[in-house]
């Protein structure tokens, strides 16, 4: 079995806990690796690299450590297969879902190439007499950011692609699920030119997590995961004084309207609903349509094609939709929930409790679920199951439909698929949910925009990437100058004017 590392100072480290975390095979169910979990030396150790580091990058011009960011681009590309595979292989997504997910990391990096752009102050010629007034963008020294399994390359360079560039020095905790690809990623950070101690990767579990909440070196924290744990390091992390991040969970609606072209509409529900398995926070699992007469028809569309999807390991090639969850527990609470929506009296049209794999029988695959007549106040429309479950809620009008999004707890992301522009744009002015699709099931931002949800979706008051990463991983000094000439003798006891 492999024992896995930290990457501590550019060098592979061993664990020194002696707590270990195990990594498995999602497919067979085996255990294929052990992770170390760190405590708060180790933590310490690679902090007091990365600020001793981090002094001299932030001295290296914006142009030069966008080289970096360059040269890493074109390393993940070679590399791509080798990241697919390892992901694959730990948390149990397809090939293609994988490469998608190094594919929307790199872009992060690709708009990071931009740092001497979006580093750029302001500057004010002669805002007084014989003054003059400028901004600079510095980093902030030491950040760090805790990261979950379903997007173990992607989520990782939303957070230390723009922090590096901004000249910080970033430590990663990463899943202890799936923890190989950000190891690997570290290691290519440096093939591109960071030096050592600018990106490291402790691998742990809470005891590194209130390490990091808690170090005084450490100034800003990035986490992306459950709600609960989301609101605890948000609210710890900002006691100690620390600039934080977190994005939370999610329970994201579709509203179909009468209109919408139901066999576009069929598709996008499945490859959204059920794609990697539900485990995305931006999977749709909730479908809202618009009439009965709506809600029988999309029904009639999503049945023959959610039938019709093939579960497996990775390993099958293009011939599987989607693979197995994470771990035995996210089955066994997947499991849970669908049973209790069965027992709460909603429609289980399609039925994948009993779905088997010969030759996986020990694997975490979990059959596609499909209720109707879903209500709010059953347990699989309040809580995130991150699984391969969509529930249909039917709604009588537009009104009801927008409304249930809106009242829901999350505000992550939402969709309408509509052929109506005025309906579409009353959606998207009115809904209070951070990223909104028009016929577009999965709005996630482009690089050059932020990712980012609203109410219990998110605790802090920047997004991910794109402009408002360059303004979380830096601090902004303001200079007023004056040089002697003209000055008047003598000193000056009121606040100062411009005139």
């Amino acid at each position: 079995m492999q024992e896995l590392t930290h990457y501590i100072g550019g060098k592979h480290v061993k664990g020194t806990s002696g707590r270990f975390a195990d990594v498995y095979n999602p497919a067979t169910g085996e255990i294929q690796a052990r992770a170390p979990l760190a405590n708060a030396d180790e933590l310490g150790q690679a902090v007091k690299i990365a600020a001793k580091a981090q002094t001299a990058w932030a001295a290296v011009n914006p142009q030069r450590r966008a080289r970096v960011m360059m040269a890493f681009v074109g390393l993940l590309q070679r590399d791509m297969d080798k990241l697919a595979e390892a992901l694959s292989r730990e948390h149990g997504k397809t090939i293609p879902d994988a490469k998608g997910d190094v594919q929307r990391g790199l872009e992060v990096v690709e708009y990071c190439v931009g740092a001497p752009e979006m580093l750029k102050g302001d500057y004010t010629d002669s805002a007084g007499p014989g003054i003059d007034m400028y901004s600079m963008k510095q980093p902030l020294g030491v950040t760090a950011g805790i990261t979950p399994f379903n997007f173990p390359a992607m989520i990782p360079m939303w957070m230390f692609a723009p922090a590096i560039a901004c000249g910080n020095a970033f430590i990663l905790k990463p899943s202890e699920r799936d923890p190989s690809v950000p190891l690997m990623l570290a290691e290519l950070m440096e093939e591109a030119g960071a030096p050592k101690g600018i990106l490291q990767v402790v691998n742990g579990d809470k005891e590194a997590v209130d390490a990091i909440l808690d170090h005084d070196v450490i100034q800003s924290i990035g986490f992306v995961g459950s709600t609960p744990i989301a609101e605890y390091i948000y609210s710890r992390g900002c006691a100690n004084g620390k600039r934080v991040q977190c994005f939370g969970g999610a329970k994201n609606h579709m509203i179909v309207m009468p209109d919408a072209d139901m066999d576009q509409a069929a598709d996008a529900l499945v490859g959204a609903g059920y794609g990697a398995a539900g485990e995305r926070c931006m999977a749709i699992s909730v479908a809202v349509p618009v009439g009965d007469e709506t809600a029988d028809r999309l029904i009639e569309k999503l049945v023959p094609r959610i039938e019709k999807l093939k579960v497996g390991p990775y390993t099958s090639g293009d011939d599987v939709d989607y693979g197995p969850v994470v771990t035995a527990a996210a089955k066994a609470n997947i499991e849970r929930l669908v049973q209790s929506g069965v027992d709460q009296g909603a429609k289980l049209v399609v039925d994948g409790r009993n779905f088997g794999l010969q030759g996986y029988e020990d694997g975490f695959f979990v059959g596609p679920h499909l209720f109707d007549n879903v209500t709010k106040d059953m347990d699989i429309y309040k809580t995130e199951i991150f699984g391969p479950v969509l529930s249909t809620v039917r709604a009588q009008t537009y009104e009801e439909a927008i409304g249930l999004a809106m009242d829901h707890e999350y505000g992550n992301g939402t969709a309408i698929f509509t052929r109506d522009g005025d309906t579409a744009r009353d959606f998207a002015n009115r809904i209070n949910i951070g990223m909104v699709g028009i016929n577009v099931p999965i709005p996630v931002p482009l690089a050059y925009h932020t990712f980012g949800g609203w109410k219990k979706s998110v605790f802090g008051d920047l997004n991910q990437h794109g402009p408002d990463a360059f303004k979380f991983y830096t601090r902004t000094k303001t200079i007023t100058s004056r040089w002697p000439s003209g000055i008047k003798e003598g000193g000056e006891f009121s606040i100062p004017v411009m005139e």
